[in-house]
C-alpha cells in the first residue's frame, strides 16, 4: 500500500472542511465552493478574448459561474480556469473545458448565474495556456 506524506492528508481534510458543500447540496459529483478566475467563450462565436468572470462552484462534471447578461440553455461554451494547488496537490493546473449550458438564473444585481455541464476537458501547457 502506497504511503502519502502527511501534507497530502492535511490538504484533503482542508478541502473537505472548507470547500465541500453540505450533504443536501451534493449532486452526482462532489462540488467545491471555489471562486476561481474564469474565461468564458461561447463556441458559436469566433475565438476572442471572452468574458472574464469567476466560478462559484466547481465539480468534475460541471461549473457554476456568473455572466453579466442572458444565456440560452444548451449553448455550447468553452471555459478556461486554473485549479489551485489546494485542489490538485501538485501546483496550479490550467484546464480548458468544453461543455454546454444546462440552467441559468437571474441573481441579485442583475448578474446571471450559469450552470454548465463539462463534456470534455484538457490540461493546458505552455503556449496552449494563453
Amino acid at each position: 500500500m502506497e504511503q502519502f506524506p502527511a501534507s497530502v492528508y492535511s490538504a484533503t481534510v482542508i478541502l473537505r472542511e472548507e470547500w465541500a458543500l453540505s450533504d443536501t447540496e451534493r449532486r452526482a459529483a462532489q462540488r467545491f465552493r471555489l471562486a476561481l478566475p474564469l474565461v468564458v467563450r461561447w463556441q458559436a462565436e469566433a475565438v476572442g478574448s471572452g468574458v472574464v468572470t469567476e466560478t462559484r462552484d466547481v465539480s468534475s462534471r460541471g461549473v457554476y459561474f456568473f455572466v453579466p447578461g442572458t444565456v440560452k440553455k444548451d449553448s455550447p461554451v468553452e471555459l478556461v480556469m486554473t485549479l489551485p494547488h489546494e485542489v490538485t496537490l501538485a501546483g496550479p493546473v490550467r484546464v480548458r473545458c468544453l461543455g454546454r449550458v444546462v440552467r441559468t438564473e437571474v441573481r441579485n444585481g442583475g448578474r446571471v448565474g450559469v450552470v454548465a455541464v463539462i463534456e470534455r476537458y484538457e490540461f493546458l501547457r505552455g503556449e496552449d495556456a494563453a
